[in-house]
């Protein structure tokens, strides 16, 4: 779980996060993201949507990280939504997530 956190914070280090609701809303339907991450704590409306979208615009999505840890790792506080605008490191982060399941 670290070396996916950690990679985490380089994604969003380099400017290839988009965080939070609307934005990650508006950016997977314009077609700009690679990876879709919601929080643990997310409502159950925000986690059907964001399923939806990614089904519909086949985007893959991970859920199974605290809010608390997405945002330490991120330096955004709490977030429930984070989206990788970035193919490679998109790939990365779900390589590193499939070791941990």
């Amino acid at each position: 779980m670290n070396r996916f956190l950690q990679f985490l914070g380089i994604c969003k280090k380099s400017g290839r996060i988009t965080a939070g609701y609307n934005k990650c809303e508006e950016a997977v339907k314009n077609r700009k993201l690679f990876l879709i991450i919601v929080s643990l704590e997310a409502s159950e409306n925000t986690k059907k949507k964001f399923t939806n979208y990614c089904l519909k615009y086949d985007v893959p999505i991970i859920s199974g990280i605290s809010k608390e840890s997405l945002g330490k790792y991120t330096g955004l506080g709490e977030i429930n939504v984070i989206g990788i605008s970035d193919n490679r490191m998109a790939e990365q982060l779900i390589k590193l997530w499939q070791e941990i399941e």
